[in-house]
């Protein structure tokens, strides 16, 4: 280990690494407009925290995009989801930037990308070249901003991470300006009942606590009145002056008695930790209401690294005829801040409303690994699966089962095994794991296929079954027609579809030749573009081949002409 920190440190030396904590001049904007914020870092997402910050791009594609310092391109990806298109460009400071869903690369990077999708004969494609293989000047065109991957709009996700341990942090940090004069914005109270004796407005269930915003522009909490050991938590966002976005907030404070129980902010995280957000929630709120509660206390399996300091994990205990002023401070990074008080008095009434207990035959222990027999299927849990201990509500069925609902995070993967024996051979080779949404619609589930047995490994607890797919894919021309020139054409579109267990390849050629087709899943549409190779011969003849999840193949044919 000393060997590689040594050889480390002699590697950013002859770079010219010096790594100050957040240079405010290194770095320049990576786009020429005003930055406009749609995502800002730490913000809560599914499953994790935004690790970067999403600008504006006009909503619309093909913004240049620039390098914010002199550097060398580390890594290229090209993915259908997550960040699209993306680059990262590792710079002498010892910093890397990080600029996802782009719409096409420079064209230096751009012939990079395409040689190797060439050589692999694939769209999707990953590189790592050497340090100053390709190297970027700042202020250098280094992309054009696009919609590529899982974005829900065209906006460049911009990052800064350390090049050294890949964390990322906060590139507000840096001194980009962002025009922010709002506060944030609170939308509702909690609070949490935590120790058996816990009870607040005499209930033991989570309770929320109205609040009225005052003249001076803080909110007043109704007066709770509560015992035993409780817990507060918050809805809320941020706001730029400039954009509409529910954002997230940058930091969290809350104080009893003047004293400081939580202070978190979202300065850095690391990725390993980024799941740990479901601690950070209450999730089964999130399940049942699709709305997120920042818990300002530390919840069983909690092990983020965002706390600044925390007095008794953020808990509250109330005592008897004693009286509390709970301040919570919630902040964006510009230092705007929104102010909240929160009145309890330690009282003990008669409880009107018990805690609601879902009590099941099957208990699950958190830390040691749980296996359960729910007849045609088969559900296994390492230890640590989840975060606390629960009552699981388990479904028997032979080709349909129902493990718990959405309300429960699981940390890990756990694995379900149903029992396909009864189906023949030729059955089976169609077959698939499904889960079921709400609205019962089924979603293919990776599923591995072993003789008498299919599995399938998830996170996400809810009702799973066994599906068949038998149609194969669709697919059918945008842009042309059959036996059509297309001398001014420059490019060729096709929409593929596959109406259940979901597109899993694709491949097209021309004359018999491999060529590279860009696939958008979000608009089901495959390009090619004719700049890619030039051809000689005059009649062209395409052929496209599409298989979906379960081997189910369509050959789609067609001539045309170009000159």
């Amino acid at each position: 280990m000393r060997k590689l920190f040594v050889g480390l440190s002699f590697l950013f030396s002859v770079f010219g690494f010096s790594q100050e904590k957040y240079p405010q001049d290194a770095f320049r904007s990576p786009i020429d407009i005003p930055m406009v914020l749609a995502g800002t870092f730490g913000e809560l997402r599914s499953n994790h925290f935004h690790s970067g910050i999403d600008i504006k791009t006009q909503q619309r594609e093909g913004l240049p995009i620039y390098a914010v310092a002199d550097g060398s391109v580390t890594r290229i990806k090209v993915s259908l989801w997550g960040y699209g298109k993306v680059l990262y460009i590792a710079h002498p400071n010892g910093y890397t930037s990080v600029y996802g869903h782009l719409q096409k690369f420079a064209p230096k990077i751009q012939e990079f990308v395409k040689k190797l999708q060439y050589k692999k004969q694939a769209y999707e494609v990953e590189d790592f070249p050497d340090y100053a293989e390709i190297k970027v000047k700042k202020g250098e065109i280094i992309a054009y901003g696009g919609n590529t991957g899982g974005s829900s709009g065209p906006h460049l996700h911009f990052e800064i991470r350390s090049s050294i341990s890949e964390k990322p942090t906060n590139p507000l940090l840096y001194g980009f300006e962002v025009r922010d004069a709002t506060n944030p914005t609170l939308l509702k109270l909690y609070g949490f009942p935590l120790s058996d004796d816990a009870q607040i407005n005499q209930n033991k269930n989570t309770t929320a606590i109205n609040f009225t915003r005052q003249q001076d522009g803080t909110f007043l909490a109704d007066p709770v009145s509560a015992t035993g050991t409780i817990g507060l938590g918050f809805v809320g966002y941020d706001r730029q002056d400039l954009a509409a976005n529910h954002n997230g907030v940058y930091s969290v404070q809350q104080l009893v008695n003047g004293k400081v129980y939580t202070d978190y902010d979202f300065e850095s995280f690391s990725f390993g930790e980024t799941r740990y957000i479901n601690t950070l929630i209450d999730y089964y709120h999130y399940g049942k209401y699709r709305q997120r509660i920042q818990r300002l206390y530390k919840a069983p399996g909690n092990r983020l690294s965002i706390y600044n300091k925390l007095e008794n994990d953020g808990k509250i205990e109330v005592k008897e005829g004693l009286s509390y002023k709970v301040e919570l401070l919630i902040k964006d990074y510009a230092g705007n801040e929104t102010k909240a008080i929160i009145p309890i008095e330690g009282k003990t009434e008669p409880v009107k409303i018990d805690k609601d207990e879902e009590k099941t035959e099957n208990y699950v222990i958190a830390k040691k690994p749980n296996n359960y027999d729910l007849g045609g299927a088969k559900v296994y849990f390492p230890a640590n699966t989840f975060y606390d201990n629960f009552y699981i509500d388990l479904k028997k069925g032979e080709d349909t089962v129902t493990i718990h609902n959405n309300r429960v995070p699981a940390h890990r993967n756990f694995t379900i095994t149903f029992d396909v024996s009864k189906y023949s051979e030729a059955e089976k080779k169609q077959m698939f794991i499904a889960r079921l949404d709400s609205r019962l619609r089924p979603s293919h589930t990776s599923t591995y296929k072993r003789g008498n047995t299919f599995t399938t490994r998830t996170r996400y607890l809810g009702t799973y079954t066994l599906a068949k797919d038998t149609v194969a894919p669709k697919i059918r021309p945008k842009n042309f027609k059959e036996k059509q020139w297309l001398n001014n054409y420059h490019y060729l579109s096709l929409r593929i579809t596959d109406d259940l267990s979901g597109i899993d390849t694709y491949s097209a050629t021309l004359n018999g030749k491999w060529i590279l087709m860009e696939y958008e899943p979000k608009t089901n549409t495959i390009t090619y573009n004719f700049d890619d190779v030039i051809l000689n011969e005059k009649e062209c003849h395409l052929e496209v081949t599409v298989t979906d999840n379960v081997g189910n193949t369509n050959t789609f044919t067609s001539t045309f002409y170009r000159k």
